[in-house]
């Protein structure tokens, strides 16, 4: 029988891994939206460098910058006791950059054609910035918010050279189903790999339609 540990240890990592770049990438996606530097220029630039570098890049990079044996990893290791490298903390981290661009990018450009009229007529009556931005904003860019989660979700679903390189294959902690899928080829396993990529193919495939079917309700709800 087949071992599921690496679908839920995925579904783990995507679902944490989009809940912070829900808390923290809408404020940066709202914050790039508004106006033009060349701070914001660079900041965009790096954010979004995942989806042309190659995963195992990343991966090495990271995998040097945080390795207990040097720089920022060493530092975390004395100071904090914190290890990111070959745990589940470190999968976290990989897939929170690595993911970055498909949580802010969406948002950013609903956010860019949003009406400015919206935000000044929230300020005339009352509401801060972060109100605004929280109840009057956000609201209306749900299918665009949906969206981005889906994609981070799925997309974290599928990672797997950012993650081989700084968690590796250790059962239940950084083993997830795309590396599961490699260690069973490797074995010429074809069944179990064969389980874990049809797992993967029907959710995958349960999002994505999700997503149309939500802007198609989406889009039909105003006139309804």
């Amino acid at each position: 029988m087949t071992d599921l540990s690496p679908i839920w240890l995925t579904l783990k990592l995507a679902a944490i891994t989009t809940l912070l770049l829900l808390i923290i990438g809408l404020p940066v996606a709202w914050w790039l939206s508004r106006g033009r530097s060349v701070i914001k220029t660079i900041i965009e630039a790096i954010i979004t460098m995942p989806l042309v570098l190659p995963p195992s890049v990343l991966g090495f990079y990271l995998l040097l910058a945080f390795s207990p044996q040097r720089g920022v990893g060493k530092w975390l290791q004395q100071t904090f006791d914190v290890q990111f490298v070959f745990s589940f903390k470190g999968l976290v981290l990989a897939s929170f950059i690595y993911s970055m661009p498909f949580m802010i990018a969406p948002v950013k450009s609903a956010l860019q054609q949003l009406p400015t009229t919206l935000a000044q007529a929230s300020y005339t009556l009352g509401k801060t910035r972060w109100q605004t931005f929280i109840k009057v904003l956000l609201p209306n860019i749900k299918p665009s918010l949906f969206t981005a989660s889906v994609l981070t979700f799925a997309h974290t679903l599928g990672e797997f050279g950012v993650v081989l390189m700084i968690g590796g294959s250790i059962p239940n902690v950084t083993r997830v189903a795309s590396i599961a899928v490699y260690d069973s080829v490797e074995r010429m396993d074809y069944a179990s790999a064969n389980t874990y990529s049809l797992i993967l193919l029907c959710i995958t495939f349960i999002m994505v339609i999700s997503v149309f079917l939500f802007n198609k309700y989406q889009a039909k709800s105003p006139l309804d």
